[in-house]
């Protein structure tokens, strides 16, 4: 039995820090924690929000990010690595060349672009030299669905579309690709082949499953899970990052530590507020199937 943290993987992440504690480096921690790993982290920008709006933020600079890096890494050993918000881009070229000075493991990396509430929160310089430097550091990248049509420029509509997003990702330097299916808007939900007519006519608003896309070097797995119909639970995307991160920290290979990932934050939506289970469940759940 582990008793001490140096005994467990450490997990640096690498994100905003959100005050109310919903999103960002506070969820990471508490992910990694619930895992069974020791988190490190370095705050990218101190934002200010909660529960209800975001209102601002105030970004770190390069010199920042590595002086509070360095130190962390030169203590421990580092077992994974998850990113997310790098919002200049002066930060995403600060910790590309981080990663490659220290050969730390290859990131999980989740594309923070906006707010829930639209606030911008990646420059557009940031965005291409997050593609073109970071992206294929990466060891997965995982947008939701409109950050995936943001980057591709492809509208995503159903599952295929869903698949294509990935693959034009992969093409452009990511090893592998993630796309959530969690943000189905009333429309997008309408074009998915699991929907039931309501009784006008139409389309039902919510999609009967949870559809998640990987593509890994060409190899695409659909991961489908019950639709939570549940009120939004914010940080659902760091959560799932940092999971993944934790699990692949602990040895796992990528599919199963998206699984375990995408069980937590299922188990997070189903018992919001409180951030899911005790304890962590590092299996699929029965109601998720995984096809190739």
């Amino acid at each position: 039995m582990l008793t001490s943290s140096s005994t467990l993987p450490v997990v640096l992440t690498i994100a905003g820090f959100d005050p109310s504690g919903g999103a960002g480096i506070i969820a990471d921690i508490k992910t990694i924690v619930a895992f069974g790993c020791t988190p490190v982290a370095a705050v990218t920008s101190l934002t200010q929000q909660n529960s209800e709006a975001f209102f601002g933020a105030i970004h770190q600079t390069a010199d920042s990010l590595r002086a509070q890096m360095l130190p962390v890494i030169r203590e421990f050993r580092i077992a994974a690595v998850k990113i997310s918000m790098l919002p200049t881009r002066e930060s995403v070229l600060e910790v590309a060349r981080l990663l490659q000075e220290t050969k730390m493991p290859a990131p999980v990396v989740d594309p923070v672009l906006h707010s829930s509430s639209g606030y911008e929160l990646m420059e557009p310089a940031a965005r291409e030299a997050w593609l073109t430097e970071l992206m294929p550091l990466a060891r997965l990248i995982t947008p939701n669905i409109p950050e995936a049509e943001t980057l591709t420029g492809i509208k995503i509509t159903n599952e295929s579309d869903m698949r294509e997003a990935a693959r034009k990702l992969r093409e452009m330097g990511a090893p592998a690709v993630l796309v959530k299916g969690g943000h189905w808007s009333g429309a997008q939900a309408s074009c998915l082949p699991s929907c039931e007519s309501s009784k006008a006519g139409t389309m039902a608003a919510l999609p009967a499953e949870a559809i998640d896309v990987l593509d890994y070097e060409g190899n695409v797995t659909v991961i489908r899970g019950a639709w939570i119909d549940s009120p939004p639970v914010r940080g659902t995307g760091c959560m799932l990052s940092s999971a993944i991160a934790a699990c692949l920290g602990r040895g796992m290979d990528l599919q199963s530590s998206v699984g375990a990932a995408k069980r937590f934050v299922a188990d997070a939506i189903r018992y919001a507020p409180g951030l899911g289970p005790d304890r962590a469940t590092l299996e699929l759940t029965e109601t998720t199937t995984i096809e190739k």
